[in-house]
């Protein structure tokens, strides 16, 4: 494998872990502000939005 092919395979995958990391972080702020909870004391919701 030359040099300038080892380059482009570490340039490719640099760029698809940035990738993933802003998917990432979207799918995390795109969640909905609502919490619902089931225990003992019965259902609570709360609203974060």
């Amino acid at each position: 494998m030359s040099r300038n092919s080892l380059y482009g395979v570490i340039a490719i995958l640099v760029i698809a872990l940035v990738a993933f990391g802003i998917y990432t972080y979207q799918q995390q702020q795109a969640q909905p502000g609502i919490e619902v909870r089931v225990d003992e004391q019965g259902i609570s919701i709360d609203g974060n939005g």
